[in-house]
């Protein structure tokens, strides 16, 4: 029989910190639920040529799980690497139904049980669920004209085809955000031609990389060097809210935003192509790319940079025609064109008590208490929910400290005899206020640009709008009174 005491959904780091703490807690009863037929999530199926971490693989690692890492960004292959060393050394294999693909999941008041129905496997209960399927995991193609009438190759880099040979082929990448700006420096050398079509441009800074030597690799071996490197590392990057939330445009403007537009003189020598790379809105209000290679790869004689002006009015067989009536001939198209991160965090239906649904209930915005449980949806926790992105840190920092929420709360609920708990509607209510109270101080809010941080609605889903210590802090510090138990 499908019945666990713990459902989680998703095996990347979220689902892996879910499963190790549950075992730190003495609940083995849980199943891991993943729908692809491979482990890992995020880096294990982003093999995109120059995939790699934009924080250093010290801090985005799991804090229990130090790691010899080879350099100071890690690249795809040693973050899979990380990532089932992460699996095996928990066992974790054993826990886990691959090739299950949830479809739905609704509440059964009568059993205090959620019920799951998984693609070809049937419905399994659970006391509990915990989402981690992660907020980059549905990959969002728009629909060009002609898309389907593409008789040439073409995939999203979350699904990147790895037996295609693209060298010696004209290429086009569709998007330019931080999987392209990745993709474009690792193929440009290799291709005929490159036709980057980006809608608007994005601010770059050097990338600080570094290769640890075998002395340097030992000592990250060593629990307290790790520690202190790991400390340094997360206080430096800290800082950065104070810039993001605090400085304000004119002194973000002044400062930062100053240095980038004094990376862009120096690395682009061509006026045009650097007006085409210069963005009209603050620094900080979109993902900041960390890149050296991109802005040399940019400036190659076999790419071509279009910007919105020229932008796509129809893909034809063989071809794409910009709205400025040129037509690129392709072999293939890469869509880098980025993920469903805001309004679907959950691509599936959910039915919690008294046939609320989920899509009601984020109706207007997704919205969740600590970004991780909801009101009339009891015993579910979502990790990396509404406004837990963090755009200065690690993320898996940010998970841990979700951790500490969800498991004090399922231990609580135990502890208690209590078969539900619930978030009450006024708590959620008040810190979701609060969030969005604290975003309008955020550069997200006052930058001028139109970012993936953004819901249909308009406002910042995605971000929290402050020190992730606070966040931490707030997560770690259960407040009985805001739950409901029965």
């Amino acid at each position: 029989m499908n019945h666990y005491t713990v459902l989680i959904i998703g095996s990347g780091f979220g689902g892996q910190c879910s499963a190790i703490n549950l075992l730190q807690q003495g609940i083995n009863d849980f199943c891991i639920l993943e729908r692809r037929e491979f482990m890992g999530g995020t880096w294990c199926q982003n093999t995109y040529p120059g995939a790699a971490v934009d924080v250093q693989s010290p801090l985005y690692s799991i804090s229990s799980e130090p790691y010899q890492w080879t350099q100071m960004f890690a690249e795809q292959s040693e973050l899979q690497e990380y990532t089932n060393y992460v699996i095996d050394k928990h066992q974790l294999r054993s826990k886990t139904q691959k090739n299950s693909n949830v479809l739905g999941m609704q509440w059964n008041a009568d059993s205090s049980l959620w019920e799951i129905e998984v693609e070809g496997k049937g419905v399994f209960t659970a006391k509990y669920v915990v989402n981690a399927s992660g907020p980059l995991s549905t990959p969002v193609i728009p629909n060009f004209k002609g898309k389907d009438n593409f008789k040439g190759k073409s995939f999203h880099t979350n699904y990147w085809d790895n037996n295609y040979d693209y060298k010696g082929k004209r290429v086009a990448i569709i998007g330019s955000g931080a999987s392209a700006a990745q993709a474009i420096p690792a193929i440009a050398e290799d291709v005929e031609h490159l036709y980057v079509l980006q809608r608007s441009p994005h601010w770059v800074l050097p990338r600080p990389d570094r290769k640890f030597t075998d002395w340097q690799r030992k000592l990250l071996g060593v629990k307290w060097m790790h520690k202190l490197l790991r400390t340094a590392i997360y206080w430096e990057l800290e800082s950065r809210v104070i810039a993001f939330k605090y400085f304000g445009k004119k002194i973000l403007e002044s400062t930062v935003q100053k240095q980038a537009k004094a990376f862009i003189k120096k690395s682009i020598q061509d006026p045009e192509l650097r007006a085409k790379l210069t963005p009209d809105f603050t620094i900080g209000c979109k993902r900041i790319i960390l890149s050296s290679t991109l802005y040399p790869a940019l400036s190659r004689d076999n790419v071509s940079l279009l910007d919105k002006d020229q932008g796509i009015e129809e893909i034809k067989e063989h071809s794409i025609v910009t709205q400025d009536g040129q037509e690129l001939e392709v072999d293939l198209i890469i869509y880098s064109t980025g993920y469903d991160a805001t309004d679907g965090v959950i691509s599936y239906p959910v039915v919690g008590k008294d046939n609320n649904t989920l899509a009601d209930f984020w109706s207007d915005f997704p919205r969740a208490y600590l970004g991780t449980s909801m009101p009339n949806f009891p015993n579910l926790f979502i990790v990396t929910g509404p406004n837990t992105g963090i755009g200065h840190t690690s993320a898996i920092f940010i998970i841990e400290a979700q951790m500490k929420y969800i498991m004090q709360s399922i231990k609580t609920a135990m502890q208690k005899d209590r078969r539900v708990i619930e978030v009450k509607p006024c708590a959620e209510g008040e810190y979701t206020s609060m969030i969005h109270s604290e975003m309008q101080r955020t550069v997200w809010e006052f930058g001028g640009c139109n970012s993936w941080y953004k819901s249909k609605s308009g406002k910042v889903v995605a971000m929290f709008p402050g020190f992730s210590f606070s966040y931490r802090k707030m997560a770690g510090n259960f407040k009985h009174e805001h739950h409901n138990y029965s």
